[in-house]
């Protein structure tokens, strides 16, 4: 009789990887019982066809580099703070995934072209998980911009924002630094609202298959 092992709780599913034979990857979260229940990430694939190993190390270290995630010796994700960020570690997921095998894994800059505006719009870390949007524009477009990827960057990462006359800035309840996390989702907050659709259309999306129905 087959063994069912326990994975944890699937909180993101990528049904079909088109860099890789159109495998299903999954990502769980577990709590690793440190003496605090840690949270951790499980990427996983019930392919058992040749390569698929490397494919999910492969997401897995692009998920490392893309979200200043850490591995622990179990295989494991988790933040350096060791607070859980899931929603934030699902979109990390989800552009590691994106990735060609020869695309090398890079950190995002703090800083975007905004397309709406077209504006530089940077992100500056104040520490302690505080972050605060920034750009060279003047006026009441620029004010508004600015608000609109503050508050996009908070609802994409789960932070707080923070009181400010210009409403520009957004903390993480952790009170620590994720740069590389922080730039990862500036590339996604001017649009929030097509993301945040995007993840609802998907919230549907199937679960993984049973080994014996994978390739």
């Amino acid at each position: 009789m087959q063994r069912v092992v326990d994975i944890g709780r699937r909180i993101e599913l990528v049904p079909m990887d088109p860099h890789f034979n159109d495998i299903t990857i999954g990502l769980y979260r577990q709590n690793v019982n440190h003496g605090n229940n840690t949270p951790a990430f499980l990427v996983h694939t019930y392919s058992r066809i040749s390569g698929a190993p490397e494919r999910i190390e492969a997401v897995v270290e692009a998920m490392q580099v893309l979200g200043g995630m850490l591995k622990n010796d179990d295989g494991l994700l988790h933040f350096p703070c060791n607070s859980t960020h899931e929603a934030a570690c699902r979109r990390v997921f989800l552009e590691a995934c994106k990735l060609a095998p020869d695309t090398p894994a890079e950190p995002r800059p703090l800083n975007i072209l905004d397309k709406k505006s077209r504006l530089t719009i940077t992100v500056d870390s104040t520490g302690q998980g505080v972050y605060r949007v920034t750009t060279e524009g003047e006026g009441r477009s620029a004010a508004r911009r600015i608000s609109a990827i503050a508050g996009g960057l908070a609802k994409l990462g789960e932070m707080e924002s923070v009181e400010t006359d210009n409403r520009d800035t957004v903390a993480f309840a952790c009170e620590t630094s994720h740069d590389a996390l922080v730039g990862l989702l500036l590339t996604r907050a001017p649009n929030v609202r097509v993301v945040l659709r995007e993840d609802e259309m998907g919230a549907g999306r199937g679960v993984l298959s049973a080994p014996s129905q994978q390739t």
